[in-house]
């Protein structure tokens, strides 16, 4: 007897022993042959590039005009420490655009811990550096963060209401770093024609891999919604 049903995955397995707040390794399966590098290419894509998250936009300095600048007693040009703030994974519990404040003289190293942040940011990597001050250096600085999906070219940060002296900066707002997929056979019955797909997904913090991986599915099952009922929808634009 010949089956025609379609196969559909009926096993999810989150790998526990490895689960942590920034990595997550999850196994589906079985998928029809080819499948699984659908599933996979897809799932990444959205992973890498649409997943909300929070990310400095704009900063302004005290005594500094542009991001070429230098500023006594600190050892890291204007550039550096925007760099360093890019690399920074913060946590907003309400979606919104939010300002905090660093306010530190040295000698010392600035931290991520020095931000005066409000309840609604969480601060993931307090000991990530921004900065080194000399003796008589000090540093007073304010960080527009704002939520946002993937890339964040300057220009469009630049916003209407954007306080004079602010340097608007890129910005990279996904919190996903890194996904892998692998397809390896599975088998059904007596048949190993069939797909297993592994996900590996690396996140900065601020998301677990876990919600991050829903959130994707989600995406990906809002999008490919219209086409289900098409005809339905079809009548609905002639009328």
């Amino acid at each position: 007897m010949i089956e025609t049903g379609f196969q559909k995955p009926k096993f999810l397995e989150v790998d526990r022993a490895s689960l942590t707040g920034e990595y997550g390794r999850f196994t589906a399966q079985p998928y029809e042959k080819g499948f699984g590098t659908t599933i996979g290419n897809a799932l990444r894509r959205i992973l890498l590039s649409s997943i909300e998250g929070a990310a400095v936009t704009a900063v302004k300095i005290e005594g500094v005009l542009h991001e070429f600048s230098s500023i006594p007693g600190v050892i890291e040009d204007v550039t550096d420490i925007i760099l360093n703030l890019k690399r920074v994974p913060f946590r907003l519990h309400i979606p919104r655009v939010e300002t905090v404040r660093i306010n530190a003289k040295g000698p010392k190293k600035v931290t991520v811990g020095d931000i005066e942040a409000g309840s609604n940011i969480e601060i993931l990597d307090p000991d990530a550096v921004i900065a080194t001050l000399s003796d008589e250096g000090a540093l007073e600085m304010e960080l527009r963060i704002k939520p946002g999906r993937g890339y964040v070219p300057a220009d469009l940060n630049m916003d209407d209401d954007l306080a004079l002296g602010y340097i608007p900066i890129d910005s990279v707002h996904s919190p996903v770093r890194r996904v892998n997929y692998t397809v390896d056979p599975a088998r059904v019955g007596r048949s190993t024609d069939y797909d297993k797909l592994i996900l590996e997904v690396w996140t900065d913090g601020s998301i677990a891999p876990i919600d991050a991986v829903a959130a994707a599915a989600k995406l990906l099952k809002d999008h490919l919604s219209i086409f289900i009922n098409f005809e339905d929808r079809v009548e609905e634009e002639d009328q």
